[in-house]
């Protein structure tokens, strides 16, 4: 078991006017190796609640377990678990602050005390598996396109070689073709190196093409915890809290109410395919 969480509540400015209960009484287990996805509507708790994963933030009250050991508890290495869960924020450019990408990507396993060789070939690997060009390595990395700086910020957790990889909306302003090639190069990490990824992630195509389990987050809590399939067939319910199922879920949904014997458990455009496909007799 890589996470587990146990009746996790944070509370934010606790004891002032403005407290505001961010996560009520969280309750997960992350196994190793799984792809997650995180969705909830704005203010919902999901980002608050990745942030727990690798202590950026400290529950109010419950506790983090990582392969077993409490991080709440005293004397515990922080440094060490955040080489081992890393978290790509929706910005890279808050985690994007050296001279040049190469050197940025070197400065988590500097950070570890690693010998110099051991860094740059980090680096370097790190770079071409998120397939930055090496044209680029040696510029600015506020010279790059948003893209670029996504994969640079991702390139820098993965030289830590974490067993966890947290992504808050990697792809939030991309075009589709730049979110489709850094969300299929998280893919084949995930397939490569048997990672943990967690995505957290407003688009409902993306979740359902990528991820095999969903967390729902709502006012804090977890709403639901199942496979695509299950958690989208609430779709009534995920649109009362200001959630929707991907495209194909209504399109499935409405071929099955016009009599076609449609797969309305479809959540990606192969699945929906292949049922229409089905109903033709093709």
């Amino acid at each position: 078991m890589s996470i587990k969480i146990e009746h996790l509540n944070y509370v934010y400015s606790e004891g002032t006017a403005f407290e505001k209960h961010a996560l009520r009484d969280v309750n997960l287990e992350l196994p190793d190796g799984q792809f997650i996805g995180v969705i909830g509507h704005t203010g919902s708790g999901k980002s608050t609640l990745i942030q727990h994963l690798n202590g950026l933030l400290k529950g109010t009250s419950g506790a983090v377990y990582y392969n077993g050991r409490n991080i709440y508890e005293e004397g515990y290495n922080k440094k060490e678990l955040r080489s081992k869960v890393g978290l790509v924020f929706q910005y890279p450019e808050y985690q994007l602050f050296e001279v040049d990408v190469f050197s940025d990507v070197c400065y988590g396993p500097k950070n570890l005390g690693l010998p110099a060789d051991v860094t740059e070939a980090r680096a370097r690997e790190a770079l071409r598996l998120v397939g930055l060009k090496e044209k680029h390595w040696k510029k600015s990395p506020f010279e790059l396109s948003g893209g670029q700086k996504r994969r640079a910020a991702i390139a820098g957790i993965l030289a830590m070689e974490p067993d966890v990889l947290v992504l808050d909306e990697p792809t939030a302003g991309l075009d589709p073709k730049g979110r489709d090639d850094i969300l299929d190069q998280i893919q084949r990490l995930h397939d490569e190196r048997h990672i943990t990824v967690i995505l957290v992630s407003h688009s409902m195509e993306d979740i359902a093409r990528y991820v095999e389990r969903i967390i729902v987050m709502n006012r804090g809590q977890v709403m639901f915890d199942d496979t695509p399939r299950e958690v989208f067939d609430h779709y009534r319910e995920l649109e009362q809290i200001g959630l929707a199922a991907p495209q194909v879920t209504y399109l499935m949904h409405d071929l099955a109410a016009r009599g076609w014997q449609a797969d309305v458990d479809a959540t990606t455009v192969e699945e929906a395919a292949a049922s229409i496909l089905k109903c033709l007799g093709r």
